[in-house]
This record gives structure tokens, sequence and C-alpha cells, in this order.
């Protein structure tokens, strides 16, 4: 079973003008990379601020052959975002689809955060949750090794998504590096992490 890493309740706790910022994501000058074609990645993608057509693209130019859609019940306002119309397009690029609710942000979490907007207990509520998702996470893990996988949610910045948490709890448990794809490059970054003295 994966541990609750010790820095999980304080990487997203800097606060900048009411919202929560990694410090390390690529606002903080994390330089950006081009993925090594044959390494084995485990990616995070959000949609928001694409359409479908610059999103499969995004997929397509970094070797994604499949979409893990982590977001516990996969309807959106955007076209073409929804599951079926999705995983049809997906399909048709060639990229295999498959939902995994079980690994998406439950609604009493989501309900509480829109309340509250404390991105800490965020954060600490949704660890817990997945502490419960053991077997998940190791197929998770397992396809990672084996597929160009690339876990999508909506929320374009990585660092404020629960995609973050769950791709980072697959890799704990022997899955693929972590990266993330950029909405406003076609560049990926490696994750990063705020690492605790001990």
């Amino acid at each position: 079973m994966f541990v609750r890493p010790r820095w999980f309740n304080v990487i997203f706790s800097i606060k900048f003008e009411g919202c929560c910022m990694n410090m390390f994501s690529e606002k903080k000058g994390i330089p950006e990379l081009r993925l090594p074609p044959s390494s084995s990645r485990l990616l995070t993608f959000g949609y928001e601020g694409l359409d479908l057509d610059k999103f499969i693209q995004h997929l397509q130019d970094h070797g994604v052959n499949a979409v893990v859609d982590v977001r516990e019940i996969p309807l959106s306002r955007k076209k073409g975002f929804s599951k079926t119309a999705f995983s049809n397009e997906l399909n048709a690029a060639g990229i295999s689809y498959r939902h995994v609710p079980a690994l998406g942000c439950p609604k009493p979490i989501r309900d509480r955060y829109r309340l509250d907007g404390d991105w800490a207990k965020y954060t600490k509520d949704f660890w817990t949750y997945l502490e419960t998702q053991n077997t998940e996470l190791r197929d998770l893990a397992g396809f990672s090794q084996h597929a160009t996988a690339c876990l999508v949610c909506f929320e374009a910045d990585y660092s404020s998504c629960h995609r973050t948490y769950v791709a980072r709890a697959a890799h704990q448990l022997g899955g693929a590096e972590v990266w993330h794809l950029l909405s406003h490059t076609k560049r990926a970054i490696p994750d990063q992490r705020l690492r605790i003295a001990a």
C-alpha cells in the first residue's frame, strides 16, 4: 500500500493573490523539456482552454497512446469532452480510452472546496480517500509501465488538480515517472515536489 507523502499537506500551502500556487510549477522557472520518445512516462493533462482537436494534437505530439480519464463524472460543457464523444474521437486518433471513476475526486470533497477554497484541506482529504483506492492505483501503476498513458481532467494547471496526486500515488507504487503536459505550449515538465528536511 502506498504511504501518504510527508509533503502532502504543505506542497500547495503558499498563497498568492488569493490563489494556491505550487512553488515548483512552470511559473517558477522549471525548464520545459521535450519528452524522450522512448521513455516510460505517466503524463497528466487538463483540457481547459483547448478545443478537442488541439487537445488530441498535444497528446499525439508526445506519443500518448492511452488516455485515463480521472474525472469522477466524465461530462463536460466543452464540446467533445463528454465520455462517449471523447472516447470516440480518441479512438479515431489511435488513442485508447479508459474511465476510472474511483480515481476521481469525490463530490463531497469537491463541494467543500468550492465553499471554503482551502486547498490544504482538499489535499489532505483527497490523499485520505486515495488510501482506500489501492487496487485501482496499482492497476494504473502497472498500466503506465506498458503504455504511454496520460491522466486527463479539466484544469489546465496541474498544481490545482487532483490528477497530480493520482499520478504521484501510482508512481509511488511502481508506476512510470510523472510528467505534466502544458496547454499553452507543446512542451512538458517533469513533476516536482516540495522536499522536507528530515
